[in-house]
């Protein structure tokens, strides 16, 4: 007997919101189904005070990719917002990514080849850096490290530089330039009117059931359709059978403030340890909103159980060994697809998340 759909998705964040557009252009019944109230995953936008205010936390729009950029600009339309961090150190402003501007407020410095001399002078020579904190004072040295790295990243991932791998510090960029631009892609923006209208035009000609968790019916959900497309944590999806998967969770504080403006910029990073969170967020910054009034989100890292709501895998040998055996399973699956970030147990930024899905549903 014909099932009643051909695709169902379980969850409507950015991997399945895509594949269900590219199913139902395809002539494909999709059903998609999100445990949360509210499409749009992590990159859900709601308006507060006429203020753009990414519920958690901010994504910024960048890539490279001429197809991701047309495909996402055929739902939306883009600001020309370029992303740039300040860093806040014992009250002491510094620019992110590591830049001229960073080491001049550092050092003083005025130039490229004095900015050289200087991080020379205080690197220390390790061959084969083995954690985090080795690759730091190997490559930018000890001020930069102690500064504006190692009290933000112990907070961030609640764990000490020393026992942290040492990719998660090759993301950062280093420039000899003043250009603090933080992504080098060619294309940057964020959405005029904010994400959620985004996923709205992907999810038309879908079947959209909200707070319906597939685990509470999981059942009947098998039997709904031909196929299914799974964008869950693939450890919770076989029961945890090889063990938990690590993430590092979030907490947000966000608060309306009776100002028009309270930090005069969109993100600034708290890199001293004692201060308890790692960033604060003003959302009107993104894009140029007016408004009296402002919104901001401190952002609060916070330890890791399976009630907490996953963000950012923590890609260590031992959780990619997990990670592998669960891929492994997987693999024997009929009818049933795993993408996105947390059923691949892999960081992926948004026009990477977008790129894989276009790809999945161009081979299906």
């Amino acid at each position: 007997m014909k099932k009643e759909y051909d695709y169902l998705i379980v969850g409507a964040g950015l991997y399945g919101s895509v594949c269900a557009r590219q199913l139902t252009e395809a002539g494909k019944k999709v059903l998609i189904i999100d445990k949360r109230d509210h499409i749009g995953g992590n990159c859900y936008t709601e308006k507060i005070e006429n203020i753009n205010v990414q519920k958690y936390g901010a994504h910024i729009f960048h890539t490279s990719n001429e197809k991701v950029w047309n495909f996402v600009n055929k739902f939306i339309k883009f600001n020309n917002y370029k992303h740039a961090v300040i860093a806040n150190y014992k009250d002491k402003i510094f620019s992110l990514p590591f830049n001229m501007w960073t080491f001049n407020q550092l050092w003083g410095v005025n130039t490229p080849e004095e900015a050289v001399k200087k991080i020379e002078e205080q690197k220390i020579k390790i061959d084969n850096p083995k954690n985090l904190e080795e690759q730091a004072l190997s490559s930018v040295g000890s001020d930069i490290y102690e500064k504006l790295i190692k009290g933000y990243t112990e907070k961030q991932w609640m764990k000490d530089c020393r026992d942290l791998p040492v990719f998660i510090l090759k993301r950062l960029p280093i420039r000899l330039t003043f250009d603090n631009n933080y992504f080098f892609d060619k294309y940057q923006g964020m959405p005029e009117n904010g994400y959620t209208e985004f996923f709205e035009k992907l999810l038309i000609g879908s079947d959209v059931k909200l707070s319906e968790d597939y685990f509470n019916n999981r059942d009947y959900y098998n039997d709904v359709a031909e196929n299914i497309i799974y964008t869950g944590p693939i450890d919770k999806f076989y029961d945890y059978r090889f063990g938990d998967l690590e993430y590092r969770p979030l907490k947000f504080d966000t608060q309306i403030l009776d100002k028009e403006n309270y930090q005069g910029w969109s993100v600034v990073n708290y890199t001293d340890k004692e201060i308890p969170y790692t960033r604060i967020i003003e959302h009107k910054h993104f894009n140029n909103d007016v408004s009296p009034k402002t919104v901001i989100s401190i952002e609060y890292p916070i330890e890791w159980d399976r009630s907490q709501e996953p963000y950012y895998p923590i890609n260590d040998d031992k959780n990619q060994e997990i990670y592998n055996k669960y891929k492994e399973l997987s693999k024997q699956e009929k009818n049933i697809f795993f993408g996105g970030r947390l059923a691949e147990y892999k960081y992926y930024d948004m026009h990477q998340v977008i790129e894989s899905a276009l790809d999945f549903c161009e081979k299906i």
